[in-house]
Parts: C-alpha cells; structure tokens; sequence
C-alpha cells in the first residue's frame, strides 16, 4: 500500500493494489524519439516494436522509500512525470524509471522490472496541472552534478498518452501509475550513480521533489 499527500492541501491519498505501467519513447519530436532509439542501440538495446512502448510492471516495485536496493552495479535512474489514478480522480506525480543498464541488452522489459520504481510522496491534480504542462520543467542531478534539464513541452501530453494507452485497450482501472517518459541525458551516457535528486518545477507553484540513494545487494 502506497500512501501520498497532495501538495498544499492535508488531503492524503492510499493506492489499493495499484496497475503499474511504464511509458517510454514518449517525445513528441519524432525526430528525438530516432536519437534516443539509437542512443539506446549504441549499448545494444534493441528498438522498440511500437512507439510509444507501454510496459505493464509488477505494481510492487512502487516505492516512496528514500533508499532502494538493486542487484547490479550497472543501474541507474531518470526523472520522470507520472499520472497517478486513485479514488477516481487522477493527479500529477514525479518518479524514477531506475533501471537496470547491463539487462537492458537484453531484454528491455526485464530490465525496468529488475529495479524498484521510486516516486514522491507528493502529488498535485492532474487537471490543474496539464493547463501548464508545456512550462513545468524538469531536472535530475547524480551525486550533486546535472544529469537531465529540460520541459515538459518536448514530451507527449498525458492525455495523449492515455489515449494510445486505450486503443490498445491497456486503460488502467481502479487505482494506478503511469510513468509518462522522460527527456534526454544531458551527456548523453548513462551514470551508475548512487545519490539521486529529481524534481518537477511547475509554474506559479512549488517544485515537486524525489530523492533517494541507491545501494548494492552483496
């Protein structure tokens, strides 16, 4: 059971059995989804066979756990949007697609599934927040260095995406979260870091924030 607050109101949300489900090439430039098709070829990644992807994972991988355990060295994580659906109502989060870098040659969908997917405690309505979607900007930083920058407006809006996600006829019922993609590594290669801090910077508003570090089992 997973437990949030929305932001500026003491209203506490609870998901009960959540689906958990992870978007991914979700650029609107279909140009960029290409380049970070092919960033992910250069280290072996197979390309995708629909775009966007949706990857229905286990909903137990869900954490707000300010520290997660992985079992590879090679993991790593990236800033995230997420819609989260809860007592009806739907409501804007942050999270991390952490992901397990070496089994992401592999197999794409075993290496999300390999690792827990760490999201914020707080969460705003999605509503309010999709009017100022394209100018809410986002940031993640590894051990204290800028790792990704950018702004929602590069990416697909929710919206959008629920609507691929239905004619596919995935739409989740019940309570749910969705990672909603991300945007490009700002040197474009992966870092194996330990120390995570990511954040939604929504105008007119507070930021949304996630932190968490990262250890190795054995």
């Amino acid at each position: 059971m997973t437990t949030l607050t929305v932001a500026g109101s003491q209203e506490t949300l609870t998901l009960t059995d959540p689906r958990l489900v992870v978007a991914g090439y979700t650029a609107r430039d279909q140009a960029a989804v290409r380049a970070h098709i092919d960033e992910l070829a250069a280290i072996g990644v197979a390309p995708p066979p629909a775009v966007p992807m949706f990857y229905p994972l286990d909903a137990s991988l869900i954490t707000t756990d300010s520290a997660i355990t992985v079992a590879g060295a090679q993991t790593s994580g990236e800033v995230e949007p997420i819609v989260v659906w809860c007592g009806g109502q739907r409501y804007l989060g942050i999270g991390s697609d952490h992901t397990d870098r070496e089994l992401e040659t592999e197999s794409v969908a075993d290496s999300k599934a390999a690792a827990p997917k760490p999201i914020g405690s707080s969460v705003l309505p999605l509503d309010d927040a999709v009017a100022r979607w394209d100018d809410i900007a986002v940031r993640s930083w590894v051990d204290g260095e800028l790792y990704q920058e950018g702004q929602l407006s590069a990416m697909l809006r929710p919206d959008d995406l629920i609507g691929m996600l239905t004619e596919r006829g995935e739409q989740p019922t019940g309570d749910a979260v969705m990672f909603c993609g991300t945007v490009p590594l700002l040197g474009g290669t992966f870092v194996h870091g330990t120390k995570w801090r990511m954040e939604l910077g929504v105008p007119g508003g507070d930021a949304i924030t996630l932190e968490y570090e990262v250890s190795v089992s054995g």
